[in-house]
C-alpha cells in the first residue's frame, strides 16, 4: 500500500509548532508519514533535527518537507542577487533535510510563492532564471540524495509551472535523476481539463501526490471525482506517498498565506480536527484497496 501522510499545518494556525507532537499525532492516528514547512529547519540545531529524527524513527513516521518559497529568495528574481540568494537558501534547507536523512522536499520551491504584481506578457525570462538556479540547486540534492519534487500549482500562487505538462516540461529541461512532480488534487481541479489525464501525462515522473478537496477540506467531503483520481494512480502504477494537505482554519500565519478567511469545518478543535484526520485516513485507505493499490 501507498504510505499515507499528512500535513502538519491541517492543526496549526503557524508554519512553525511543536513538530515533536505533531510527530507522535501522526503515529497514533495510524499516517505513515508527517510532512511539514522546510523553512523551520534553517533555524533548528543540529541536535534538535537528531532529535526529531530519533522520535520519527521510534514512532515509525517518515518525514517530508514542502516549501512556499519566501519571496526574498525567489530563484526565478530578475534581481541577480535575490536569485543567488535564494540558490544558497535552497542548498541550505536540501543539506537540513540530509541531516534528518530524510529524501523529499516539495512544493513552490522554484520561484517565490506568489504572483507577479506587475503586467507579465512573457513568463519565458523568469522561467529561465529559474531553470539556472535549479541546475545548481539540483547538484547538491544529488549529493545529499534528496529528491527534489517540482509543484504544479494554481495560477493565483504561481506563474511558473500550472499544469501537470509544464511540470514535465521544467524537469526534462533539469534533467536530473533527483528532480520529480508533485501534483495536487486542489490545483488540478483549477487548472486541469481532466485530473484524470493529468495523473496519466505525468505517469513514472510523479513522485509525491497531495491530496486535498476542491476547497482544500477533507478528500471526499467536496465535488472532486475521487474514483477518477484513483483510478488514474491505478493506471499508472502509483507507489509513492499521498500526503494529504487540508487547510480549513482562519487565523494565523497559514490562513493569510492560504487565504482561508473563515473556518470550512464547524468549531475546528484540536479533537474535531483530530477526528477529521482519521477519517482521510481511513477514505484513502478505502481508495486505495477499491483502486487494488493497496
Amino acid at each position: 500500500m501507498n504510505k499515507l501522510g499528512i500535513f502538519m499545518n491541517f492543526w496549526e494556525k503557524n508554519w512553525d509548532a511543536d513538530h515533536a507532537k505533531y510527530i507522535k499525532k501522526a503515529a497514533e492516528i495510524g499516517y505513515d508519514i508527517l510532512e511539514f514547512q522546510a523553512q523551520p529547519l534553517l533555524e533548528m540545531s543540529d541536535e534538535k533535527l537528531k532529535f526529531l529524527k530519533a522520535l520519527a524513527d521510534e514512532v515509525g513516521i517518515e518525514l517530508t518537507y514542502s516549501l512556499g518559497l519566501d519571496p526574498n529568495y525567489d530563484v526565478s528574481s530578475p534581481d541577480e542577487a535575490v536569485r543567488l540568494g535564494g540558490v544558497d537558501y535552497l542548498q541550505r534547507i536540501i543539506r537540513q533535510i540530509q541531516k534528518m536523512d530524510g529524501t523529499l522536499l516539495s512544493g513552490v520551491s522554484y520561484a517565490g510563492w506568489g504572483t507577479p504584481n506587475y503586467v507579465l506578457n512573457d513568463k519565458r525570462p523568469l522561467l529561465e532564471n529559474s531553470l539556472k538556479s535549479m541546475r545548481e540547486i539540483i547538484k547538491v540534492a544529488e549529493e545529499c540524495g534528496v529528491t527534489y519534487c517540482v509543484e504544479a500549482v494554481n495560477r493565483f500562487e504561481g506563474c511558473l509551472i500550472n499544469t501537470a505538462q509544464e511540470a514535465l516540461d521544467y524537469a526534462a529541461e533539469i534533467d536530473s535523476p533527483n528532480i520529480g512532480v508533485l501534483l495536487d488534487t486542489y490545483h488540478m481541479n483549477i487548472e486541469e481539463n481532466s485530473i484524470g489525464d493529468a495523473i496519466r501525462l505525468v505517469g513514472n515522473k510523479l513522485t509525491s501526490f497531495h491530496t486535498g478537496e476542491n476547497n482544500r477540506t477533507a478528500p471526499g467531503k467536496g465535488h472532486l471525482n475521487w474514483d477518477e483520481i484513483f483510478g488514474a494512480l491505478s493506471d499508472i502504477g502509483y507507489k509513492n506517498r499521498i500526503v494529504c494537505e487540508p487547510f480549513v482554519m482562519q487565523g494565523g500565519e497559514v490562513g493569510r498565506d492560504i487565504h482561508v478567511f473563515r473556518d470550512l469545518i464547524d468549531n475546528p478543535s484540536e479533537a474535531r480536527i483530530d477526528e477529521e484526520a482519521k477519517y482521510i485516513l481511513n477514505f484513502e485507505k478505502e481508495m486505495l484497496k477499491k483502486w487494488n493499490l493497496a
